[in-house]
């Protein structure tokens, strides 16, 4: 199959640093043309690919200092649309744009929606063009949706094993990786680290526009001899920190559209405590890869529980549900099951029971069950 693979141009395709969704793009474009697929990667300067790269920006827009997209973007989607004939498929990951400028090419275009969906400014776009399909990430992150939005499938994120190894000892520290905001109350970390006497380490990067957050709220709270704050990480860092720690805290307090840092700890053999929120337990697994918790005390408790799991335990669980060629095939069945126009074939089932990938499952609204998660 000929493929076209769109990303963003805000990060290398895989980022040098901090980068959710073109480290996803990374993943599936080697593996699509593992499995012996055809792929031309839309990317920006710097990127590292198997498939046929085609630059679109001499370098990563964050580290060009470049904050506004959009003409960048357009440029890209222009340079797609003049080949487009070349290829069977044009996957898109750059959320909006694609669907005014490629609806006449619905029949062969799909767009994988990475991001929340619940911000009102961009649902009326999706209104005026139901005719173009989307892939979400959970099922959570469609309920925000128009109902008149064309779902194609719903497929989980996967990683190469080799990305985060399995460290089946782990260590003494809680870990928080990723990003410091609002929404993602690394507070919450650091109080649950001080409440369990347990040493927090935070590996994340702050955004311009969440420095002042950082400077006011946290800045002040890591002056504790628990708490170390590291800043950003790389990709080699990142499994050493993950397969060090003893559990990852995921705190977060908004409708997270998947959590990739959730399959990571796993595949490193953490488990994860997280809050009840968006995805989380869809991904997570209570009581087998993380606890999933409702409450300060929860969380707390969760520490005490966390350690005492089975490392291998959460590893298989990743080993199921979270690798790369799961996901690829299942955007290959998504793929040829556009061109046939017919609906996605299969989906996993949700907890309680832990199903096998390719059990048919579909929830009232028409989604596509969620992988083997527990019940929220």
């Amino acid at each position: 199959m000929r493929i076209a693979l769109v990303a963003p141009l805000a990060e290398a395709v895989p980022p040098k640093l901090y980068g959710g969704t073109e480290r996803v793009v990374s993943w599936l474009s080697d593996e699509l043309v593992r499995q012996g697929h055809k792929v031309t990667l839309f990317a920006s300067g710097g990127s590292r690919t198997n498939a046929n790269l085609l630059v679109c920006a001499p370098e990563s827009l964050r580290l060009a200092g470049i904050r506004d997209h959009i003409g960048s973007t357009l440029h890209m989607l222009r340079q797609v649309r003049l080949r487009a004939h070349e290829f069977d498929i044009i996957h898109f990951h750059v959320d909006l744009l694609p669907q005014a400028l490629f609806h006449d090419l619905a029949h062969k275009s799909l767009t994988t929606l990475h991001g929340r969906l619940d911000l009102v400014d961009s649902l009326p776009l999706y209104a005026a063009y139901p005719e173009m399909p989307l892939v979400s990430i959970s099922n959570s992150q469609r309920k925000p949706m128009p109902s008149c939005s064309r779902w194609l499938a719903t497929i989980p994120h996967g990683l190469p094993s080799q990305v985060c190894p399995f460290d089946r000892l782990g260590g003494d520290y809680l870990a928080f990786l990723g990003r410091i905001s609002p929404e993602k109350r690394p507070d919450r970390a650091i109080e649950i680290a001080k409440r369990a006497e347990t040493p927090l380490k935070i590996a994340a990067k702050v955004d311009n526009a969440d420095f002042e957050y950082f400077k006011t709220m946290i800045e002040p709270m890591l002056d504790h001899p628990l708490i170390e704050f590291i800043g950003e990480i790389n990709e080699v860092q990142k499994a050493e920190f993950l397969g060090n720690a003893l559990a990852l805290l995921f705190p977060i307090d908004w409708p997270e559209p998947f959590g990739l840092v959730m399959i990571e700890s796993m595949s490193a053999g953490t488990p994860v405590i997280a809050w009840r929120q968006g995805s989380v337990p869809e991904v997570i697994t209570d009581g087998v890869s993380g606890v999933i918790v409702d409450s300060m005390e929860g969380a707390v408790a969760a520490v005490k529980t966390a350690s005492a799991m089975d490392r291998r335990e959460v590893r298989a669980e990743f080993e199921t549900r979270f690798t790369v060629a799961r996901m690829a095939r299942d955007y290959i069945t998504a793929y040829q099951s556009l061109l046939a126009d017919i609906p996605f074939p299969f989906a996993v089932k949700q907890q309680p029971q832990r199903a096998p990938l390719g059990q048919v499952s579909r929830q009232g609204n028409g989604a596509p069950a969620f992988g083997a998660a527990a019940s929220g």
